[in-house]
C-alpha cells in the first residue's frame, strides 16, 4: 500500500508562484511558475527530491496547475521540461495549453 501524499499548496508572490508538497523531514516537492499577464501561467521549474521520487507528486502539482488554469479561464506555457512531457502525455489538458 502506497503513502498518501500531503495535500497541494500554494504561494503566490504577485508575479511568481509555486505549487507544492512537504513532506517529511521538511523536503519539499515544488514547481514554479511566472505570470504573464492576467490570463496565462509559464510552469518553468519542477523538482521533486528522492523522498517523493516514484510516488506520482511532480504529475499531481502539474494537474493541480491545469486544474487551476481551467478554474481561472487561463493558459500555461510548459518550459519545465518536467512538465512539457506532461502536456504531451495528456491530450485532455489540451484546452489550458497556449498554442
Amino acid at each position: 500500500m502506497t503513502e498518501a501524499l500531503p495535500e497541494i499548496q500554494t504561494e503566490d508572490t504577485g508575479s511568481k508562484g509555486r505549487y507544492f508538497l512537504r513532506g517529511p523531514a521538511g523536503a519539499e516537492a515544488e514547481m514554479t511558475f511566472s505570470k504573464a499577464g492576467d490570463q496565462m501561467i509559464i510552469i518553468d521549474h519542477t523538482e521533486v527530491p528522492d523522498a517523493f521520487r516514484g510516488q506520482g507528486a511532480g504529475l499531481r502539482l502539474v494537474t493541480r496547475a491545469v486544474e487551476d488554469a481551467r478554474a481561472a479561464g487561463k493558459k500555461i506555457i510548459p518550459l519545465c521540461p518536467f512538465a512539457n512531457a506532461q502536456f504531451r502525455r495528456h491530450p485532455e489538458w489540451a484546452d489550458v495549453l497556449k498554442s
